[in-house]
């Protein structure tokens, strides 16, 4: 078990505060430059698609947290409301723009019905991405901004919005621990993954991890999931010590297809995701959550390239600590 003392001396060597400026809130997507993006678009070479990110539904992960519920889909008008709103909406009017729905729905010789929709649901309620404004401590967020500065009405700095501009897409790389291990399908609680081992992992796959790289770590605990519908089942994790390596190998951003990235049971005395809080305030570096990396981890296993093309922006919801994405890889 590590201390608070050396929790500190680590938050020390990997603090990035002012590394790109007293008003940055991008973190190490700085390091995704244009260069990098044209690396990553030149890895999409055949083609194929895989979409990573989960459904975004009653069924999903978050139902055992009491503070986190599943997506709430409900359904405002359908094939039901047809005849009613021929009959009751025909005076609806949009005085915004000055024009008359009247005898929008009227008449049966008039053909056009529509449904609509809409969902309610915390934004990391599946696949997302942490906001640097997520989690913080000692009353500071990322780059030495005010913990307080995030309101009811929001994260003044720090937000997901103050992304959307970068885009997030890079040069992506898998780090399939579950097959490097030669585990079934996922890695048991307690085995905890080490930067020792994504260097192994790096090296039997002979994929090299850059500056700017999005790295993708596969746990297996996804497809678990899918099996056990426990969504509050720990899995194995990033020790909080693969903050440092994420530091040295200055990645841009990591992801993870179980439900914190790093073991959720804290290996320093007195903390609770301590790697989060090195990553997020610290280091100033974005964590995905919730990632479904099976069938990119099967092709990738079948041709032997690890890299590719990552699409993953955030929605622009203004002043949000996270963001739901529907991540894609390309090859």
């Amino acid at each position: 078990m590590s201390t608070m003392k050396d929790f500190r001396r680590v938050a020390d060597e990997v603090r990035n505060w002012g590394r790109w400026g007293s008003a940055d809130e991008l973190g190490t997507l700085n390091f995704i430059t244009a260069d990098k993006v044209a690396e990553g678009a030149s890895l999409a070479k055949q083609g194929k698609v895989f979409p990573l990110g989960v459904d975004f539904g009653s069924s999903g992960p978050q139902g055992a947290f009491k503070f986190r519920q599943n997506p709430v889909h409900v359904m405002t008008v359908d094939g039901g409301d047809a005849e009613a709103l021929v009959k009751y909406c025909t005076d609806w009017d949009i005085n915004s723009v000055g024009q008359e729905l009247s005898g929008f729905f009227a008449g049966e010789d008039n053909p056009f019905r529509f449904n609509d929709d809409m969902i309610i649901m915390p934004l990391q309620a599946a696949t997302q991405w942490d906001a640097l404004s997520h989690v913080y401590y000692e009353d500071k967020l990322y780059n030495n901004f005010p913990a307080d500065s995030v309101t009811s009405l929001g994260a003044k700095h720090c937000g997901i919005d103050k992304v959307d501009g970068k885009g997030i897409t890079s040069r992506g790389v898998l780090l399939d621990v579950v097959r490097h291990r030669g585990a079934e399908l996922y890695l048991e609680h307690g085995q905890t993954i080490t930067p020792a081992e994504l260097d192994d992992v790096a090296k039997a796959q002979g994929v090299t991890v850059r500056r700017g790289d999005v790295v993708l770590v596969r746990t297996g605990w996804w497809a678990r999931f899918l099996t056990t519908g426990a969504g509050s089942e720990p899995g194995a994790g990033l020790d909080w010590s693969c903050a440092s390596w994420l530091h040295d190998h200055e990645v841009a951003a990591v992801a993870s297809d179980n439900l914190m990235v790093e073991d959720p049971i804290s290996a320093v005395e007195g903390t609770f995701l301590p790697m989060h809080m090195l990553c997020l305030r610290d280091m100033g570096l974005m964590l995905g959550e919730y990632w479904d990396l099976n069938a990119l981890a099967a092709d990738c296993a079948a041709d032997g390239i690890y890299e590719f093309q990552l699409i993953a922006p955030p929605l622009r919801v203004t002043g949000a600590v996270g963001s739901p994405v529907n991540p894609i890889a390309i090859k």
